[in-house]
């Protein structure tokens, strides 16, 4: 074997920052240490929000829109604070170090929110008779500090954990490449078994046995996590960081301003570009070829002018390269399609505010003496995740590969509109299901009754379907924003596509905000019984049935990167 095919050709180096032996480190033997580490941080991450609802309603004595906007929002946070860490690890230090300090912050805001659910003075009092609690000023401001160091914590390492896991396969090696579009794939079956174990397990300690139990487990779940963080150091590939992504954004901009009367030559051959033997900012990465769209303006950022052929050092603000013309193109393109995934955002959040309120209204009996948690529920969700991830990989690609003729069954974008259409299915169904539940309410007078008698089981096809949306939506996003990102931008880009999730959260909040001020809080009242909050479902399905038309559009638009052939 010659020497140069002993290391990967992507740039990245080993734990001692030097270049990657291929058979040492990455691929397969990297991935089960980075997989624990999502599935037992995802752990805690359901084991908090999965029944936060309802903490929030009976331990912090929140009224029902109060405390489903807090949950929302506190979500909506979890996923802006991505673009933080991914702004680190892009620019300075790198997705290894970036993952491990967040971590750190994770346990810390685990610690004290477990400390706020179970030491004597800063655990909210109950009166034993109604089981009303009164918790003070002090006990909630503990309570929010240690959630939102969660939510800082969570967004540092969202952005980096699938990226770091993609980089452990070289897209220079053919066999490498082909199987990092199955750990995306498993990547998300991982979350979701993390999530499995929190929507069982975590919510029946947490109603049945107690709060504190119930946010200690996943405390010791994120320390697990970050123990199994390291213990794969010495075999991880790691991209060295290649400074900030929006600086290089910025440089683009102002070059393109400051050439505003320069006209682009027809033959884009002309355009300044580094040359063959120089490296790109991240060393091993690709450099782009020239596209057509957004060109009259952002390729005047590459067009040499005689002042620029005479200097012998190239000034950035003046004078970019294609590559980083096609850098911040690429992220333009990508907007278009993250908007459209914020109506999915929102309706994916209502399993974790709406649907278990929903729920409460319900007969949770399993049996005569045992009854499931309202916040359980949402298993259902992660067992039909379970089951369409494994289902998507070894028989809807083969099967649709016939049909499309594509390698992967589905482009990227395809997968991503198949999982919206779907979503409109699951608010249909959520919103059918209250209005035959409300249609029982008002036929036998059961306004005042707490449980309707009707099985909470009847939520399961809402849940289901949002599984299987998530497959093809969730995972066909994951994969591509990591492939058409930038090679530089590619936490950013992560981040980014989390972004949709937060407003997504925050869309939700806004929606129940204005629809309680509107109809005077008679869509989502305290006792539902006397709501509608099948309108509300009927809403949310409207607007993703508007919002699949617009991404339908907006896919036939994208144009992939093309990156340079050598």
């Amino acid at each position: 074997m010659a020497e140069e095919d002993i290391y990967t050709k992507d740039g990245t180096a080993d734990f001692c920052n030097k270049p990657a032996i291929k058979k040492k480190t990455g691929t397969w033997k990297a991935c089960p240490y980075i997989l624990g580490n999502e599935c037992c941080e995802r752990l805690a991450y359901y084991g908090i929000n999965t029944n936060l609802v309802n903490y929030l309603k009976f331990q912090l004595n929140q009224r029902n829109v109060v405390a489903v906007n807090n949950v929302t929002n506190w979500s909506g946070t979890c996923y802006v604070t991505p673009l933080v860490g991914a702004f680190l690890a892009d620019a300075y230090l790198g997705r290894y170090w970036t993952i491990a300090a967040f971590s750190i912050i994770y346990v810390f805001g685990m610690t004290i929110l477990t400390l706020s659910a179970s030491v004597h003075g800063l655990k909210p009092s109950c009166s034993d008779n109604n089981n009303v609690c009164h918790p003070t000023q002090l006990q909630t401001s503990v309570f929010f500090v240690g959630l939102y160091m969660i939510a800082l914590g969570t967004g540092g390492i969202k952005p980096c954990v699938s990226s770091f896991g993609a980089d452990q396969f070289d897209d220079s090696d053919e066999t490498e490449k082909k199987s990092k579009s199955s750990f995306f794939n498993w990547f998300y079956f991982s979350i979701n078994i993390g999530a499995l174990v929190a929507a069982s397990v975590l919510v029946w300690i947490q109603t049945n046995v107690g709060w504190g139990w119930g946010f200690g487990i996943p405390a010791v779940a994120m320390a697990v996590a970050v123990v199994s963080f390291f213990s794969g150091t010495r075999l991880y590939r790691n991209q060295k960081p290649g400074g900030s992504p929006i600086t290089r954004i910025c440089q683009v901009v102002v070059a393109s301003f400051r050439k505003l009367r320069v006209q682009v030559p027809n033959d884009k051959s002309l355009l300044y570009e580094t040359a063959d033997d120089e490296e790109s900012v991240v060393k091993g990465s690709q450099k782009l070829d020239h596209t057509n769209q957004l060109s009259s303006f952002f390729d005047k950022a590459a067009v040499e002018t005689q002042t620029d052929k005479i200097k012998e050092i190239v000034n950035p603000w003046k004078l970019c390269s294609v590559t980083q013309v096609e850098e911040l193109k690429s992220i333009i393109r990508l907007l278009p399609i993250l908007a459209t995934g914020i109506i999915f955002s929102a309706v994916y959040s209502q399993m974790g505010t709406l649907f278990v309120l929903q729920a409460n209204t319900m007969d949770l009996h399993v049996t005569s003496t045992f009854q499931i948690p309202s916040a359980s529920l949402s298993l259902f969700d992660t067992l039909s995740v379970i089951l369409w991830v494994p289902l998507y990989d070894r028989l809807v690609v083969p099967l649709a590969g016939k049909l499309t003729g594509h390698k992967s069954g589905f482009t990227q974008l395809q997968r991503i509109g198949v999982g919206l259409a779907i979503s409109v299915l699951a608010m249909a169904s959520a919103a059918s299901l209250e209005l035959f539940r409300l249609k029982m309410v008002r036929d036998h007078h059961y306004y005042e009754l707490k449980h309707v008698p009707m099985s909470v089981f009847w939520q399961i096809p809402q849940y289901f379907i949002i599984g299987c949306a998530e497959v093809f939506t969730f995972v066909g996003q994951l994969e591509f924003f990591y492939e058409q990102a930038p090679d530089a931008m590619r936490s950013l880009c992560s981040a980014l596509s989390l972004t949709t999730a937060a407003l997504g959260n925050y869309l939700s909040s806004v929606l129940v905000k204005v629809v309680s001020e509107l109809t005077s809080g008679g869509w989502i009242p305290e006792n539902l019984n006397y709501g509608r909050l099948d309108c509300f479902f009927w809403v949310l399905g409207l607007l993703s049935l508007i919002n699949l038309g617009i991404y339908v559009m907006v896919a036939r638009w994208y144009t992939y990167k093309k990156p340079v052939v050598v």
